[in-house]
């Protein structure tokens, strides 16, 4: 986990705080991570990917046989 410490200068408002503070974590990649790690996908079983590659190569070879028939 990484700790990300801003501290305020002398004379510096608050909105210039909260600024170099934003830049500071978008520049780490903090926040990148974390919306990476926010929803954790679950891995999907061997016999749904199957389904699916066969499914998508269904759709492509109907596509090419309609697109010789020239009705796509």
């Amino acid at each position: 986990m990484m700790r990300i410490e801003v501290r305020k200068k002398e004379g510096e408002s608050a909105n210039a705080l909260l600024f170099r503070f934003t830049k500071k974590i978008k520049r780490s990649g903090v926040l990148k991570e974390s919306k990476k790690r926010r929803f954790r996908a679950r891995p999907v079983n061997r016999r749904k990917r199957r389904l699916s590659a066969k499914h998508r190569d269904d759709r492509k070879k109907e596509m090419e046989r309609l697109r010789k028939l020239g009705l796509a």
